[in-house]
């Protein structure tokens, strides 16, 4: 007899989930250095237009399947540039800060226990872990004090949780959820379904785009049939990045039951044009995700060269609005400390 949910063993090896050994093996193989990275794409450093740094702080980190799908010998790739450290995260810009959303600071109150943010009303979000399978080097949180919020149990995130009947949404947030273990992810959801208010749980996760072996049977059996209505938003920023590995990986979450959208982050010269915005909420329409925002980024120090104006951004939003279907239409936001939700700027 056929589990409910569990992929049929007699179905080609290339369809439903991955053995459940092979994503911590694929991790362990990630590059982990420029010219690690650079050999795999067939680049030599003297063939790029920008200098790389070989001493950052926020270490590279691209998994194989991630390098695979860029172009080899393109010093231009837009998932190369996603990854790869260059001097230009060293220019110290007037306004670009270490913690731009002010998620850390006192006055502001976000943080209500270790692990435990709240910044709207009605959801909070958890930190669950301080890794990512991926480095981005746009990324806001890279010099978030992890070390202040790695709670064994999140027993007092949860306590909290539980003293406020207001919070119906659980946000599973990082680093990246999906790094849990198969054993430390299903106690955490079960903890969390044990408050009865919470009715939702959302997983921010880059991994079914980048590390997308971590779709196994455990993991699928883990997210089906919860109490709680599971969401998970990915993260594709270009459609480079989906392939028959990522379909393959969306498809399994799918088949659990589980709610999928999309957030892009809007990258200078890389994902900064209609076609490819329009060509990225498409194809991820085919594999099964609703595209549902697409963020400027955070004034973080060392991205300025990502950086694209709010008025850039709403000419480039308004050209891709003719192209697409309304519900093909991600929200056009950039998240500001203090407000109430995002802020929509189309």
């Amino acid at each position: 007899m056929i589990t409910p949910n569990r992929i049929p063993a007699h179905l080609s090896p290339d369809v439903g989930p991955w053995p459940d050994d092979l994503w911590t093996k694929e991790l362990a193989a990630a590059a982990r250095d420029a010219e690690t990275l650079l050999d795999a794409v067939q680049l030599e450093r003297t063939d790029l237009p920008y200098p790389i740094d070989t001493a950052a702080q926020f270490q590279l980190l691209a998994p194989p399947s991630f390098i695979a799908r860029m172009g080899r010998g393109n010093t231009n790739d837009p998932l190369l540039k996603q990854v790869l450290p260059t001097l230009q995260e060293q220019q110290v810009s007037a306004g670009f800060m270490r913690d731009p959303l002010a998620e850390t600071d006192p006055d502001r109150g976000f943080i209500k226990a270790p692990s435990l943010l709240q910044k709207y009303q009605n959801r909070a979000l958890l930190i669950t872990t301080p890794g990512c399978a991926i480095n981005c080097r746009y990324c806001f949180r890279r010099e978030f004090p992890y070390t202040e919020h790695r709670p064994k149990n999140h027993q007092e995130a949860l306590t909290a949780i539980a003293a406020d009947q207001s919070i119906s949404e659980i946000i599973l947030s990082g680093g990246d959820p999906l790094l849990l273990s198969d054993s430390q992810l299903p106690q955490l959801l079960s903890n969390i379904e044990s408050i009865p208010h919470v009715q939702r749980i959302r997983i921010h996760s880059r991994i079914p785009i980048v590390l997308p072996e971590r779709l196994t049977q455990t993991l699928m059996d883990t997210l089906t049939n919860r109490r709680c209505q599971i969401v998970m938003v990915v993260h594709s920023n270009h459609p480079q990045e989906l392939n028959d590995t990522t379909a393959r990986a969306l498809n399994c979450l799918k088949q659990s039951g589980v709610t999928l959208l999309n957030q892009s982050v809007l990258l200078r010269d890389i994902n900064d044009d209609v076609g490819t915005l329009v060509q990225l909420s498409e194809k991820l329409f085919t594999q099964g995700v609703l595209p549902y925002y697409l963020h400027l980024t955070d004034h973080v120090a060392g991205t300025e060269h990502f950086f694209v104006a709010d008025e850039e951004a709403k000419e480039i939003y308004a050209q891709v609005q003719h192209r697409l279907p309304g519900y093909l239409l991600p929200k056009l936001v950039r998240e500001l400390p203090g407000e109430a939700s995002k802020t929509l700027l189309a």
